[in-house]
């Protein structure tokens, strides 16, 4: 069933039910109403009843007779009785009256009461004392003009309901059709959206409802879509051709080597040059996996929980095997009493590579000067200050530090890489929660800083 058909029905049910409720307490009101001013009429009638019957004053007695013939409202069936009370539980009987026994006992015990039988013949009783002698009287009539009244409400209500359930349904429908019209235009225009025009974005509005929340959400979407694509894009590009070009080497030299027979010293040679290629393209493959391991937004769960300090230690371990005379000095002066503000759940082998990659960067940029490398750590985060005083990075290349394949132009004329190792640990520390900040000069060095929020584990 459509959105809309759905809005129309559920405001003409919500409708209908509280007209229904709205209807029957107008009527039970009214119904009450009428009854009570009815009996009010009656009780009037008892009482003059009873002081006509006490009144030994002939002329007193025809003054109320009087009241109750002129200054009173004539009712319909209009009768009245006086009957004696011999005892508790007994009095005079009327053949006239043909009441319920439980109505005489309400009344011998109450003092009053009244009924209604199915004719809307209403009978009103009272107890009253004359000369030390109980009666009851009991004054008897037909509320035609109520009974008629609660008919002619009825019908007006009946059919001013059905009425206003008729102008719900034309109001419910133009209720849904404002109000999913726009959402309709939305989905005509995410319709017309596909990978080959993500340029495309909804028009927005000046409004501050949920539908204009809804335009500016889906084209940041397609903002963040759009620019997967173009990176994607672009790692294919540039890892189609980093792969390229060691593997056509490879295939020149084997095809040279193989055109005739040479000597001994060029078969080394061409050896050497495969090998040289061959080493690259596993570098280049192994980067490429490890930068796959982190998923394609950077997240994946952890499953180890390491002391920091100690996977500062080991990365270093790591760096004196690759540059044995490496000037990295660790400065672990600053580490809090509390070893658990030093805990950080973590993939171990990832993290690891990640400040590798940092470090071995500014050994690499500073042509093997001194790095520096400051760790610190409280209650709400654990803070890694890299320091080298290398080439730096010009203002122009920081924004594109962290897309794969991405070398300065300085980087890139000295310096053998791929242009894969900060891109990646930007990854992984973003997996672990974590954030890279990175100032640098150029001609001065860089001060790249890792912070991780361990308040959150």
């Amino acid at each position: 069933m459509q959105i809309k058909k759905k809005i129309t029905i559920t405001y003409i049910v919500l409708s209908g039910v509280s007209t229904l409720a709205l209807c029957l307490l107008v009527f039970f009101l009214f119904k009450q109403n009428n009854q009570y001013y009815f009996l009010k009429r009656l009780q009037d009638r008892a009482k003059i009843v009873a002081s006509i019957h006490y009144q030994h004053d002939p002329i007193k007695a025809e003054y109320y007779q009087n009241l109750k013939k002129n200054g009173l409202e004539e009712l319909i069936n209009e009768d009245d009785f006086v009957l004696r009370v011999n005892g508790e539980d007994t009095f005079e009987y009327n053949t006239n009256l043909d009441l319920p026994s439980e109505f005489y006992a309400d009344v011998m015990k109450n003092g009053s009461s009244w009924t209604v039988n199915s004719e809307h013949q209403y009978h009103y009783a009272q107890i009253f004392k004359e000369s030390g002698q109980r009666y009851m009287v009991i004054v008897t009539a037909r509320d035609r003009r109520g009974n008629t009244s609660l008919i002619y409400i009825s019908r007006i209500l009946i059919f001013g309901g059905l009425a206003f359930i008729i102008i719900a349904y034309f109001f419910g429908r133009f209720l849904a059709t404002r109000f999913i019209n726009p959402v309709s235009r939305i989905t005509k225009e995410v319709k017309r959206i596909s990978a080959s025009n993500l340029h495309n974005r909804l028009p927005e509005t000046e409004e501050s409802d949920e539908l204009a929340d809804l335009t500016r959400t889906f084209n940041d979407m397609l903002d963040r879509l759009e620019t997967s694509f173009e990176i994607q894009a672009n790692f294919i590009n540039n890892a189609s051709h980093e792969l390229k070009t060691p593997i056509t080497t490879i295939i020149a030299e084997t095809e040279i080597a193989l055109l005739k027979e040479r000597e001994t010293g060029e078969y080394v040679t061409s050896l050497e040059n495969i090998n040289k290629q061959a080493s690259r393209l596993g570098n280049l493959t192994e980067s490429l996996l490890k930068l796959t391991q982190t998923g394609y937004d950077g997240k994946k769960q952890v499953q180890d929980i390491a002391r920091i300090d100690e996977v500062l230690m080991d990365v270093k371990c790591d760096i004196n095997k690759i540059y044995p005379n490496n000037r990295v000095t660790i400065n672990l002066s600053n580490l809090p009493e509390d070893d658990s503000f030093l805990m950080l759940p973590c993939n171990r082998p990832l993290l690891e590579l990640a400040i590798g990659n940092i470090i071995t960067n500014g050994v690499k940029y500073s042509d093997n000067e001194e790095v520096f490398v400051t760790l610190s750590a409280n209650k709400e985060n654990i803070k890694i200050s890299i320091t080298d005083i290398g080439i730096g990075i010009p203002p122009e290349d920081i924004p594109y530090l962290y897309e794969p394949f991405f070398r300065g132009k300085k980087a890139a004329s000295k310096y053998v890489g791929y242009g894969l190792g900060l891109p990646l640990a930007m990854k992984i520390i973003r997996m672990h929660g974590g954030e890279l900040l990175i100032q640098s000069e150029s001609g001065k060095g860089t001060v790249v800083n890792i912070v991780f929020t361990t308040a959150q584990h």
